[in-house]
Order: C-alpha cells, then sequence, then structure tokens
C-alpha cells in the first residue's frame, strides 16, 4: 500500500468522467488498498480514484469514528436519495486550504461491486452519505463547489490559489 499524491485543481482529469470497472481484479484491489492509504493519510472520510489521477469508478469511504472500515466500491451509483437534507462542510484534497458548507440529501441507497466483485446495496446515512455522494460526484467529473453559486466558487478557487502562492 502507498499513500499517492492528489491531483491539483484545476486538471483536467478532475473534469472528466471515470471509466466503468469491468470486473473487480487484484489490480483494483491494489488501487483501493493505496487509496485508503492516500486517504488516511489526508486524512479525509472518502476518496476517488480520479483525485490521484486512476480514471475509473472506483471510491473508498471510511466515516466510522474507529477507522479501519472502509467501503470499498467500484461503479457507485445513487438509486434512493432522502427529501431530508443535511448540511457539512466539504473540502477536497485536490484544492487544499479551503472548504464549503454543501446541502446533501441525508441518506441514500447505493449500488456498488463491492469488493469481492459482487453488486451491493448499501443505505448510508449522516456523515457516510455526504462522503458517498461527494466521492460519486467526483467520478462524474464533478467538485463539491459546483453546488455552490457561481459567485462563491470563484471566491473559493480564488482563496485556495491565494494560498497556494503564499505557500
Amino acid at each position: 500500500m502507498t499513500a499517492r499524491a492528489c491531483l491539483p485543481w484545476p486538471h483536467k482529469a478532475l473534469r472528466s468522467p471515470a471509466a466503468d470497472v469491468a470486473e473487480v481484479t487484484d489490480d483494483i484491489r491494489a488501487i483501493w488498498s493505496d487509496m485508503i492509504e492516500t486517504m488516511e493519510a489526508m486524512p479525509g472520510v472518502g476518496l476517488a480514484a480520479v483525485q490521484i489521477g486512476v480514471p475509473l469508478r472506483l471510491a473508498v469511504v471510511d466515516a466510522s469514528d474507529t477507522r479501519g472500515q472502509a467501503v470499498r466500491m467500484a461503479n457507485p451509483e445513487v438509486l434512493h436519495a432522502s427529501v431530508q437534507l443535511r448540511e457539512h462542510e466539504e473540502a477536497s484534497p485536490n484544492l487544499p486550504g479551503v472548504s464549503a458548507v454543501i446541502s446533501r440529501p441525508r441518506a441514500v441507497t447505493v449500488r456498488f461491486l463491492n469488493a469481492d466483485g459482487v453488486v451491493e446495496e448499501r443505505d448510508f446515512v449522516g456523515l457516510w452519505a455526504t462522503s458517498v455522494q461527494h466521492q460519486i460526484d467526483h467520478l462524474a467529473g464533478k467538485m463539491y463547489f459546483d453546488h455552490l453559486s457561481p459567485l462563491k466558487r470563484k471566491m473559493l478557487i480564488s482563496r485556495s490559489e491565494k494560498l497556494r502562492r503564499l505557500g
């Protein structure tokens, strides 16, 4: 397992939809292991493969208090989303130093290929649901700040660029 570097915004891969995973292989499992290592090193509660330059629909999420509970997902898709929304401050290692409060469904049902290559449907609630939706956005070429107004988005990106220049 190796922690990998996250692509810096505005790398074009962060705006490109990822390709579906045909089957779960040892190579896919190795990517998931690196993703978990990268997520833990941030530290974060989720990571999409595109964030580290792998253009595949792979994500990992671990919003547990104890850690070590990472859910590995290939080709995740939201089947159902709650009407009730939840606000949470979101950030991304691809745009360091900034964050924004984003409103997303409080609970989602997601279908994905699990680590055994079996189709699984699972309900996620709270921070787990927020992180899963955040990762699925990444796999579609979207960033969390795309949920903001154009003005707020521009201000957030400008603030991150200023922080990067100040080093």
